[in-house]
């Protein structure tokens, strides 16, 4: 095992995911170089965490306990913990490529300032494995005004900088997943640099059942109602925009799963017509009851 390390955080929420988080830890053990420190942030407060996450503390792994509930929460405690200013961010779910930690490092020197999105590349069955990407070429998204670019299990950013624009949100509960997206489209709107890079490389394992799959697109689509309730009313127009292509795409989702006979377990889309809606509407009551000077 290599014993060369960068001085780069690696942040993990988890929700009591022992299994995943071991072969997670796994994977970032085996990386050349390996991090300075791994941040496990945990929301369970359970044994079986806490002894994976001391089964590798030699590899700088140490587990940071959360109070909070969300993955928003557990990115903000994970990025305020982290004892670096550059953070690599990665999903309990996920492993990494061997090189993900030094491919992230040489990128972060480039310009310290960016966040770095990558490839997400399906582990068993594609159908039953969300929030994928395999892109090979690499984008810069500075100035585009949308969400959707940043792959929140896959990133490399400047701590200091994203808790400065807030962090993530946490009024955005574990029913409404599109935290990342709010965030994506926040940090472009402050004129921010984001950019995909396909070097930086994780795999998301296969591992919900169809319902499961089915409950989580909901949460998504409920995320996005969610996210574009918040943005709509502090006055961004652009949301109307989304909306209507979001339900077109849901429309059109169910169109082909009739003509073509799909499970709707394979497409997020099937959910739009349920989901957005009702996301629309607890986001519209939950901003109406914030302070119109909130910087979130």
């Amino acid at each position: 095992m290599t014993t060369e390390t960068v001085p780069v955080s690696v942040v993990i929420p988890t929700l009591g995911r022992a299994e995943p988080l071991a072969r997670c830890l796994e994977s970032l053990a085996a990386c050349d170089p390996m991090a300075d420190e791994i941040v496990i942030a945990d929301q369970s407060g359970g044994d079986d965490v806490a002894g994976v996450v001391e089964h590798f503390a030699s590899v700088g792994a140490r587990l940071e306990p959360c109070d909070g509930q969300g993955v928003s929460n557990s990115r903000n405690v994970g990025l305020r913990a982290a004892a670096n200013e550059i953070v690599l961010i990665v999903d309990d779910d996920c492993t990494v490529e061997p090189d993900w930690v030094g491919v992230a490092w040489r990128l972060m020197q480039d310009d310290p300032e960016q966040i770095v999105t990558g490839r997400v590349l399906p582990v068993g069955d594609p159908r039953s494995v969300p929030s994928t990407t395999d892109d090979p070429m690499p984008h810069d998204y500075t100035g585009v005004l949308r969400g959707g670019m940043l792959f929140g299990g896959n990133m490399a950013l400047n701590r200091a900088l994203v808790l400065a624009e807030g962090g993530f949100d946490e009024r955005f509960s574990p029913e409404e997943a599109a935290e990342d997206n709010d965030f994506c489209y926040r940090w472009l709107k402050a004129g921010r640099r984001l950019v995909y890079e396909p070097a930086l490389t994780i795999h998301h394992h296969d591992w919900r059942t169809p319902d499961e799959l089915r409950q989580l697109y909901l949460r998504y689509t409920r995320g996005e109602g969610f996210f574009y309730a918040k943005h709509l009313r502090r006055g961004d127009l652009r949301m109307l925009r989304f909306i209507a292509r979001d339900l077109y795409w849901g429309l059109r989702a169910l169109a082909a799963a009739v003509v073509k006979g799909r499970e709707d377990w394979t497409d997020f889309r099937r959910a739009i017509p349920r989901g957005l809606p009702v996301g629309f509407w607890r986001g519209w009551r939950a901003y109406g009851r914030r302070a119109r000077g909130s910087r979130l």
